[in-house]
């Protein structure tokens, strides 16, 4: 066991070379206990939340999902979220380390406005279901995904029992989440391991993480990084209106481009720390945020993430880090 984005999570089930293989090449499933959930309710909420997030909430079909950002009026990122349009309410799935200063954020700029935010987290649980057949593995499990598209959520009936099924709303990471009663959650773990999947734990999804060059808030999203420095533009609208923070995007959206960006390096040797510096020549030219040695089939390999600077960041550069050699690669990483 181990704490994961703010919970208590499994690291590992004793073998994390064959999840990280489930992961890749077959099906997995994870606890999703560190997923938060807050509810926005009141006749106000969609006008209200387009007007504090990136993305655009206020176009948003039944059912689909957006990846967002939450920032500073200078345009720094305070956090990342996921909204779900619900139809009577709007649904936000983000980490429970991020929850309480994201509901805090929110509740400031709730003035005159008919808002409510609740955290549910406690009440709705969830499990991921990823890989390859993990769509195979969840029809044999009597849970039919053949219609979901990237970016929905669906309600449906499994064995009497009410749950909701997501799919991934990120564009190099597909997968699924089952969200249910905290108490139904063992019931649907069993069915799913019965059905093929492999029990996963954070070790193996942090080198997945990493692998498919997905940032994690706290870790490779920082406050002190611009929305478009992350390359995360399915984050961002730019035809929604006006929102906290969308000036400095759209400055930085007319200038045309940012000094660094957000790439992947193949280091040689163990994984760099956080916070590592990267030299090309004599030169400062970015630093990493995470890394890990990552168990491929093929061979282990240390993959890491961190920003460069633009000028640098192309696709087979070496550059120095720290005192060991890495290759610039594009994201996600070939595997």
């Amino acid at each position: 066991m181990g704490n994961y984005r703010g919970a208590e999570t499994p690291a590992s089930f004793g073998d994390v070379v064959a999840e990280f293989k489930a992961l890749l090449e077959g099906c997995a499933v994870f606890d999703m206990s560190w997923q938060a959930k807050l509810i926005f309710s009141g006749r106000d909420r969609v006008r209200w939340l387009n007007g504090m997030i990136t993305n655009n909430v206020r176009d948003m079909a039944l059912g689909h999902g957006v990846y967002s950002f939450i920032l500073t009026p200078q345009g720094h990122n305070q956090g990342d979220l996921v909204a779900y349009n619900r139809g009577d309410y709007l649904l936000a799935a983000t980490d429970r380390e991020q929850a309480p200063k994201i509901a805090a954020v929110l509740q400031r700029y709730i003035i005159m406005d008919d808002v409510e935010i609740e955290d549910i987290s406690d009440k709705l649980g969830a499990i991921g279901v990823a890989g390859p057949k993990a769509s195979e593995v969840l029809s044999k499990a009597g849970i039919d995904v053949a219609q979901l598209q990237a970016r929905q959520v669906m309600d449906t009936v499994w064995r009497e029992t009410g749950i909701s099924v997501a799919r991934n709303t990120h564009p190099q990471m597909d997968g699924y989440e089952i969200w249910l009663a905290s108490e139904q959650a063992e019931r649907v773990w069993d069915a799913l391991t019965s059905a093929g999947a492999t029990p996963v734990g954070s070790d193996a999804l942090e080198m997945y993480r990493i692998a498919r060059g997905v940032p994690r808030y706290g870790v490779d999203l920082r406050e002190r990084d611009l929305a478009q420095e992350t390359g995360q533009e399915h984050a961002l609208s730019f035809t929604k209106g006006c929102y906290i923070g969308q000036e400095i995007v759209e400055r930085v959206r007319a200038r045309g481009n940012v000094h660094r960006t957000f790439v992947g390096f193949e280091v040689q040797g163990e994984p760099p720390p956080p916070g590592t510096k990267i030299r090309a020549g004599d030169k400062d030219v970015g630093e990493i945020t995470s890394a890990a040695p990552v168990p491929f089939p093929a061979g282990g390999r240390t993959l890491a993430l961190g920003y460069l600077r633009r000028e640098v960041a192309t696709a087979g550069a070496t550059v120095q880090v720290g005192e060991q050699s890495a290759t610039v690669k594009t994201l996600p990483f070939a595997i």
